[in-house]
This record gives structure tokens, sequence and C-alpha cells, in this order.
């Protein structure tokens, strides 16, 4: 008896579980990129004298849509997520993101990593659609979304993910679209594996995190 009265007094004095405590926020920086089947110029090696050239297909190929999301919370591993979408150039086919796709996008990062979310990005027409203003305003328990200030790239570590895998992808020319996703997913899931690589992304823009 006395036995289970001291482990309830220690339960009870102590930390409570951490089931019963409220995760903090994490910060998702969201932005936008492409990339057609033209691949980003960079400089190599060749022997003196002999121009090297990459031959790839220049139109005609589909483009391949990227929304990233950087997510950051003091005192934890950055995280990396994203979402792609093919473009064919068919008719009546969507060329980038909706406003649902976003809503989605949201929602599988707010399930993901199970904390309340404060979403920032820039003003793109489809971020100030009515119907992600509702998304928002029904689920401000859990989501606070604010807009990065006009032409402001530069506070956006989704930028510094882009500028990455834009220079990992440099001379690298895919036969088809649906190589290109290939080599796109590849490049991204390995920044994903490096979290020195999103931190550095935020610390490029010169944004410090403070707790909510």
């Amino acid at each position: 008896m006395r036995r289970r009265i001291r482990r309830v007094r220690k339960g009870a004095c102590g930390r409570p579980p951490a089931a019963t405590l409220a995760p903090r926020p994490q910060a998702y920086l969201t932005d936008e990129a492409g990339q057609g089947l033209r691949p980003p110029k960079g400089r190599t090696w060749a022997p003196r004298g002999a121009r090297p050239v990459v031959r790839v297909r220049g139109a005609g190929g589909g483009r391949v849509s990227i929304a990233g999301v950087a997510c950051y919370r003091p005192g934890d591993r950055p995280h990396l997520f994203f979402k792609l979408r093919i473009c064919r150039r068919r008719k009546g086919e969507p060329k980038g993101f909706t406003w649902a796709d976003y809503r989605d996008l949201i929602i599988a990062a707010h399930r993901q990593l199970a904390a309340p979310l404060v979403w920032v990005w820039d003003n793109l027409n489809v971020h100030l659609a009515p119907e992600l203003a509702d998304f928002a305003e029904q689920n401000k328990a859990w989501l606070r979304v604010y807009r990065l200030p006009a032409y402001a790239p530069d506070m956006n570590p989704a930028e510094g993910i882009w500028s990455l895998l834009k220079r990992s992808m440099v001379n690298f020319a895919a036969a088809d679209v649906n190589g290109l996703v290939r080599i796109i997913k590849r490049k991204l899931k390995k920044i994903q594996y490096r979290p020195h690589l999103i931190d550095g992304c935020l610390v490029a823009t010169g944004l410090t995190l403070e707790p909510w």
C-alpha cells in the first residue's frame, strides 16, 4: 500500500504526460516553382576547344509545378513538404495549383506534425481565394495565415529551397516529363534528409522564430 501511495504522489507532483501538453505551433513558409524539360544552365568541364552541348526536347513536353513548404519550430528539426502537379499542356488542364490543392496541403501538414500552424505565404492570386479565407476562418483554432509583403522573395526561405533544387539540376536533361518528376522528387528528398540546408535557408532571410 505504501508503494502505491508513493507512486501516485510522484506522478501528481511531476510534469504532466507529454500527451496532455499542448503542442507548440509550427511556422510554415510556402512558395511555388516550376520546371520544364529544359534544365537550368550552368558551367561544366569540356576538352579545350569543344563546347559541351546538352540536347533536350524544347517544346511540347509539359511542365512540373512544385509547391514547397518549409516548416520550422524553435528547438526542433526543420521539415520540408512538397506537392507536385504535372501539366501536359492538354486542353482544359489546369496549369498550376488550385485553392483546393493548397487546402489539402495545409490539412496534410497539420495531420503529419499534429501541431497548430502559422502559415506564411505571398500574395499570389490563388492564395487570396475566398475559399481559402473561409477555410482559415473555420479552422482558426489551429491555423493562422499571414502574408509576406509584396515583392519580398528574400524573406521566404522556400526561395532558398528552389535555389538548391535548381543548382542540383544544372545540365541534367530528362527524356520526358515522367523522368523529370523522378529527378525532382529525388533531389527534394535529398534536401529533406539534410535539415542543416533547410535551416540555412531560414538564416539567409534574416528572420527569427519566437514562441507563440
